[in-house]
């Protein structure tokens, strides 16, 4: 079963019972607690979840195996925002962190994120060597030594008051309380319950949360903070006359944000006002990070505000580096990750919301006021994600369209190429199409983005002719 366990951009992940078992969970962990025992000591490692079915059991399995392995083990008891759990790693000194979570996928998944000793998400090379290291151990029998717990259970660590107390320094709470903002907070029966509305609270902000209770299957659907399941914020919203709407998926590292009216504010621009308010008050310009497949909303920013633009692979752990290396001001990625300079190295939706609300609060304007503004300093984008499935022949014809370079797109000219990851074709007006194929299953991800409304339609249908002709 060892080549069921395979790990992605954000981990390994697969259905509890399925190839999320038992048996490939003690073999993932001893596959890491091998890599950590060829890193610097001491060899310890936190081990924690969000609230998904099992997840208690499945951190003492882990802690269990990582004993028995010569790796001490460091129980986050209670269910943890993976930021919260990568700020530990790096105010505790592990050598990382283990964390049972599927992030915003559906209840019937459950996975395993491995952070590196700086906090940030394991790099390919990391990864590459875990499961070589699972490999191994299958070859030799599947045989690993796993401990008991010692008398007084093993080593445990509370990761929220130092996470709430980070949060408060970056950012301005008295700016938000001053402002007489009303929010609304969903954590999506997440891990991150207690987490945004006790700052708020502490602070004195008016916050009423919806979703605010364990819930294993998530309400029957994904935990994921998107505008079609952002229904019971809105209508709190509307009952209270709330000014923003707050939202974290299931291990809080995603966001969503709804505007005063109701309106969803997708990712991309989320990314691109927080760009703009960062450089405007804390006077950020070493530099701004975007995966390939973000708004180029982003690119005219940095040159109107002349800031060093990087662009990276889809995948958070590259733009994690770069705020290692404090190279950013703030790095994002579309699918409604981000994190700010002086901040964990990993996507963090809770401090998403908080300076969204600042942002709101200081500025006195709504968020579509606001993306009207930006619009009009540097000119307008409207991107889109679409996802294709693909027969077998589909896809083995669509693989090799994109090795070569195309010159033009439903006859528009494509004036630049770009492969930092997938296909990305610039067309003469600045608008934009990337393919990127799934490595799981026969999908593959278009991402477009025209430079009007009007040219939105048009363009989508390009992009999926290109797949489907």
């Amino acid at each position: 079963m060892s080549t069921a366990i395979k790990f992605g951009t954000s981990g390994w992940r697969a259905i509890v019972a399925d190839e999320f078992t038992v048996a490939n969970i003690r073999l993932a962990v001893a596959g890491i607690a091998d890599y950590v025992k060829t890193q610097p000591e001491p060899h310890r490692v936190l081990v924690g979840r969000d609230p998904r079915f099992l997840g208690e059991s499945f951190v003492d399995i882990a802690a269990r195996v990582l004993a028995g392995s010569g790796v001490t083990p460091i129980v986050i008891p209670n269910a943890a925002p993976t930021p919260a759990i990568a700020y530990a790693v790096r105010a505790l000194r592990t050598s990382g962190a283990i964390n049972f979570t599927a992030s915003h996928n559906p209840p019937e998944y459950n996975g395993i994120k491995f952070s590196t000793h700086d906090g940030a998400p394991a790099l390919p090379e990391v990864t590459r060597q875990i499961e070589a290291a699972i490999d191994r151990i299958v070859a030799a029998g599947g045989n690993f030594p796993s401990a008991n717990p010692p008398s007084g259970g093993f080593e445990n660590t509370d990761v929220k008051p130092t996470f709430l107390r980070r949060l408060a320094e970056l950012v301005d709470l008295q700016v938000i309380a001053k402002s007489g903002i009303k929010v609304v907070y969903d954590p999506f029966w997440g891990a991150g319950r207690g987490y945004s509305c006790h700052v708020l609270r502490e602070a004195g902000v008016p916050v009423e949360t919806v979703h605010d209770y364990r819930d294993v299957l998530f309400g029957g659907h994904a935990p994921e903070p998107d505008d079609h399941l952002l229904s019971a914020a809105k209508a709190r919203m509307k009952e209270i006359g709330a000014h923003i709407g707050i939202a974290t998926d299931g291990d809080a590292d995603r966001f969503g944000i709804v505007d005063e009216d109701g309106t969803f504010i997708q990712p991309n621009y989320i990314i691109a006002l927080l760009f703009d308010y960062l450089v405007e008050t804390r006077g950020w310009k070493n530099g701004v990070a975007k995966s390939v497949a973000t708004t180029n909303l982003i690119n005219a920013l940095a040159e109107f505000h002349k800031v060093p633009l990087y662009e990276t692979p889809v995948g958070f752990k590259y733009i994690g580096e770069l705020i290692i290396e404090d190279k950013i001001g703030i790095g994002g990625e579309e699918s409604a990750g981000l994190t700010i300079r002086g901040h964990v190295p990993e996507k963090d939706g809770i401090i998403a919301g908080l300076l969204v609300t600042e942002m709101v609060a200081r500025r006195g304007k709504n968020l579509g006021v606001q993306l009207r503004e930006l619009f009009a300093k540097v000119g307008s984008y409207y991107p889109v994600r679409e996802n294709f499935r693909l027969t077998p022949e589909l896809k083995a014809a669509f693989t090799e369209k994109l090795k070569t370079d195309p010159t033009e797109l439903s006859g528009r000219e494509v004036v630049k190429v770009v492969r930092t990851d997938g296909l990305k074709l610039i067309l003469d007006d600045g608008s934009w199409v990337c393919y990127r194929l799934s490595g799981t299953e026969p999908v593959v991800r278009a991402y477009t983005e025209a430079r009007s409304e009007k040219d939105m339609e048009s363009l989508k249908a390009a992009a999926e002719k290109f797949v489907m002709s």
